[in-house]
């Protein structure tokens, strides 16, 4: 098994995820005591959120470019970012190193062809939902991509900032973000992509009527892959 590195912090909830499925991954598919190869780079996610606000993503960048060289130098050969918003500066991260990236949103469109899926409900950060660089991913992957109307983005956007980017996981925030998947499923949706790490300690199948894509655990599941292919 190659060893994968991990670019984390994003928040440290779901990294913490990341690090649990990708052993959990490994035990379950090689055995015994078998587990991860990791290297895991954990940046300060207060710094991060105060350059997505203010719209410095080259400086965002540049701090995860950083991360990426590190985990170079630290043996990874294989990178994971592991937040969904942030790889709006994958590219800061692919020209960083020679070490090749895993991106989220190619993992997930795969398993949603795999799915004989074709058209998805968003839910993520605003940054995700609103901007180009992952929907237009997800639409070169061969997967139309439907989002929330703007209310209900500002609400899925402040329960991710604001309670699970905590580790504050409420009832009546599963209860909305329910009813957003509903509204998503009549409006076409035939599955939901949960585009934001995080939602994933919120949200999960018996949430929706139609099936859902944790990227977290594609993503995990496509590094092991690619690891130890």
């Amino acid at each position: 098994m190659r060893t994968i590195g991990l670019i984390g912090g994003m928040s440290w909830e779901s990294s913490a995820e990341y690090y649990r499925m990708l052993n959990e991954i490994t035990k379950e598919r090689v055995g015994g005591l078998h587990s991860a190869r990791l290297v895991l780079y954990s940046v300060d996610f207060a710094e991060i959120e105060v350059l997505q606000a203010e719209g410095r993503w080259e400086e965002a960048g540049g701090i995860l470019a950083d991360a990426a060289r590190a985990l170079a130098a630290a043996g990874a050969e294989l990178l994971v970012l592991c937040t969904n918003t942030m790889h709006k500066v994958a590219a800061h991260i692919e020209e960083a190193t020679s070490v090749p990236l895993l991106h989220l949103a190619d993992a997930t469109a795969s398993a949603v062809r795999a799915a004989g899926l074709r058209r998805v409900g968003l839910l993520g950060t605003a940054f995700t939902m609103e901007q180009d660089f992952y929907r237009g991913r997800l639409a070169a992957g061969g997967v139309s991509v439907l989002v929330p109307d703007a209310a209900d983005r500002e609400l899925v956007h402040r329960v991710i900032y604001d309670e699970l980017c905590l580790g504050t996981v409420r009832d009546d925030s599963r209860a909305a973000y329910r009813r957003v998947i509903d509204k998503l499923v009549a409006d076409g949706a035939e599955g939901i992509v949960l585009g934001c790490t995080e939602i994933e300690l919120l949200i999960g199948a018996d949430d929706s009527p139609v099936p859902v894509f944790p990227t977290a655990r594609l993503h995990a599941e496509a590094a092991f892959e690619a690891a130890t292919s």
